[in-house]
């Protein structure tokens, strides 16, 4: 893949921030201030769907993190968002209140299966902090310990990519059983409160799109530190020839851990913030085909670089919005096809075609220059 020097500028990182923040800006008081039925109102269901869409933008650069800058391939990604919307989810579940059919506080799939009591594990999730945490931790420490049985015995490559898929599929036909505690098929659902506030109040669509813009921003400022640190230096140098690293004296296998780790805690942060406005979260979400989405909105947007994977996150669910209403039986094919069009003409992605072009354009006017020399030597 060629290399895009020019796209890790810092000024491209301060207008980019400018950019989100005056989109975050414009969406929030056209929800507040904006007449409805004009042009300027965007309803508390369009906040959800952009939050969404900010909140893959998070989950796309996590796995850039692992693929683009450090060579590893994941394909269960999805895993660790899934894991921290559960985390962050349970919460959710418990300030429901009582159940009007069975007259209970037990979340109803509970109530279902003829418990009678909360189990242990669920208690410490009355505490809001207590889910935030676990939204990064849970999946933070189901990737540490996979990274040190994987990167310990040197996998690598394809058996990798094999080795996460996987686990997510051992993981989604888990949490698909009734018996496992956590809502099977149906998974949780019917949301009504969060942190104190009505959930379907547009105040509280405003303040969870806002979250979600503040995550976006952080991860990309956290990566843009990284990337100039000697820690994102090795980081790419592992990507580019990991033997040589390890010659040169680095543990290639703590630093693999460690990237890991963090980018499985940005994940179930992106996961823990989905929830609430998707309005739910089952073991779909884990499945390994959505472990295949997010390497598509990365390839599309350009891995390896910082602003590729947001790009590409937005681009393709974009499309998928508009494709699954107009023509709902063909989106797989859609997708398929702007997979095997940028593997094969944009290998930069979204953010590397102004590169491209200009490099091809540069070339033809370099064999013209050619022709006409040989010409006039002749």
């Amino acid at each position: 893949m060629t290399r895009l020097p020019h796209l890790l500028k810092e000024r491209s990182d301060q207008t980019f921030l400018v950019l989100l923040f005056l989109f975050v800006c414009i969406l929030i008081l056209g929800n507040a201030y904006g007449t409805e039925g004009s042009a300027f109102h965007f309803s508390s269901f369009t906040l959800s769907v952009w939050g969404k869409y900010l909140c893959y933008a998070v989950l796309a650069i996590s796995l850039n993190m692992l693929w683009g800058y450090t060579g590893l391939l994941c394909l269960g990604q999805c895993l660790f968002f899934a894991l921290g919307g559960y985390a962050f989810g349970m919460y959710l579940m418990l300030m429901i209140g009582e159940d009007p059919v069975y007259h209970t506080t037990l979340p109803d799939f509970m109530d279902f299966m003829g418990m009678s009591k909360l189990p242990a594990i669920w208690k410490p999730f009355y505490n809001p902090v207590v889910a935030i945490l676990a939204a990064a931790i849970v999946p933070g420490f189901v990737g540490f310990a996979f990274g040190i049985l994987a990167f310990r015995s040197r996998i690598k490559g394809v058996y990798f990519s094999i080795l996460t898929q996987a686990l997510t599929y051992a993981a989604a036909l888990l949490f698909f059983r009734n018996e496992f505690g956590f809502g099977g098929n149906n998974g949780f659902t019917d949301f009504k409160f969060i942190l104190g506030a009505d959930i379907r109040e547009e105040s509280t669509a405003r303040w969870l799109f806002a979250a979600s813009a503040v995550l976006l921003a952080g991860v990309y400022w956290l990566i843009s530190w990284m990337l100039k640190t000697k820690f994102g230096k090795v980081q790419r140098a592992i990507r580019d020839s990991e033997n040589r690293v390890r010659f040169s004296g680095y543990s290639t296998t703590h630093f693999k851990v460690f990237i890991f780790t963090v980018s499985a805690m940005i994940a179930g942060l992106a996961g823990a913030l989905y929830v609430p406005q998707a309005g739910i979260i089952n073991p779909s979400e884990m499945w390994p085909t959505k472990g295949l989405d997010i390497v598509v909105w990365v390839a599309v947007g350009g891995r390896g670089t910082k602003m590729g994977p947001i790009i590409g996150a937005l681009a393709v669910n974009f499309i998928k919005s508009w494709a699954t209403r107009a023509h709902p039986e063909s989106w797989l094919i859609i997708l398929g096809a702007i997979f095997i069009f940028v593997v094969l003409f944009m290998p930069n992605g979204l953010v590397g075609l102004w590169y491209q072009i200009k490099d091809y354009i540069n070339k033809i006017k370099n064999k013209k220059t050619h022709n006409n020399t040989a010409v006039e030597s002749a």
